[in-house]
């Protein structure tokens, strides 16, 4: 239906990546996606650990092609590259870093090791260590990264000195949007948001919610929620969120200053209050009508994607 040659070397039926969202892309979603023809992946963000991994491992059922980790996190929590390794994925992805001694580590498993970038500059230096794939980031992608170019600028300026297969990421949401990436060159797209809202995310119903009422204006690049968390991500990686009164607190009829101390944002994250808590999600989050199954986005996705590309 749809490939590139990334995607036919590497087994897959169509080229399309889950990205490891934290919180979101669990063994469920992963198993789905990759059911699907695509590549599933587990992701472990903020709170990853070895018992999270292994939950999602377990609940994915042995179905997951890859892992992605948050550098810091990974540097945080002891064993739990190990324990990704021992999971013997076909890819593994760390982001958010400068630090690469680990990509040796992972290649010698016999696993392609994934990184995510935002510049030329990003993508020479991940290059120069080895990396077997590039995901090219745009700022209109959900969750943490640099903000720092669109994602067409970016994959065009990534393409031009690549040497190694490069997915795109950021606003992919549709057919016309995946023919575009894949139509520029890309080797597969990296889907975020419009995967989110699937029926196998771990993503809440409060906040699945929010993702459906919301237009592709409704996001904002905040730094508020992992400052107050005191979460060590490093500033150059804001999250893009849905707006809510955190984000815009002038939007309340009571409005005040003040923000919520990290023993309230912890609590709203708990019960799924959407008003105080973040809800990651990208500018393509307008394109979400309602929740379905990753087979069935997916598919729609690609099927749409090859009519546009037949033209």
């Amino acid at each position: 239906m749809l490939a590139t040659p990334w995607s036919r070397s590497i087994g897959l039926r169509v080229p399309v990546v889950n990205a490891p969202m934290g919180g979101a892309a669990g063994g469920r979603l992963a198993a789905a996606v990759s059911a699907a023809g695509g590549l599933g992946m587990i992701g472990m963000g903020s709170a990853g650990s070895v018992a999270a991994l292994e939950r999602e491992l377990a609940a994915a059922g042995g179905a997951v092609s890859g892992i992605g980790l948050v550098d810091w996190v990974r540097r945080r929590e002891t064993g739990l590259l190990e324990a990704a390794i021992a999971a013997k994925p076909r890819i593994l992805s760390i982001s958010f870093g400068t630090d690469f001694s680990w990509v040796p580590v992972v290649q010698a498993a016999g696993i392609l090791a994934v990184t995510q970038v935002y510049d030329v500059p990003g993508a020479h230096r991940a290059q120069d260590a080895g990396i077997d794939v590039l995901v090219a980031r745009g700022s209109e992608g959900g969750g943490h990264g640099a903000d720092r170019l669109a994602l067409l600028p970016l994959l065009d300026a990534v393409l031009d000195i690549a040497t190694v297969p490069v997915l795109a990421a950021g606003g992919i949401g549709s057919g016309r949007t995946l023919a575009a990436v894949l139509a520029a060159g890309a080797a597969g797209a990296w889907l975020g948001t419009c995967l989110a809202a699937a029926d196998e995310s771990l993503v809440p119903e409060n906040a699945r919610r929010a993702m459906l009422a919301a237009d592709s204006t409704h996001t904002v690049v905040t730094t508020a929620f992992d400052k107050t968390l005191d979460l060590p991500w490093p500033p150059i990686y804001p999250a893009r969120v849905l707006r809510n009164d955190v984000t815009d607190p002038w939007s309340r009829p009571e409005f005040d200053e003040s923000r919520p101390s990290a023993e309230m944002l912890r609590a709203a994250i708990e019960s799924d209050d959407v008003t105080i808590a973040p809800v990651d999600a990208g500018q393509g989050v307008g394109l979400i009508t309602h929740i379905e199954p990753a087979a069935a986005i997916i598919d729609r996705l690609c099927r749409d994607a090859a009519v546009l590309l037949r033209r």
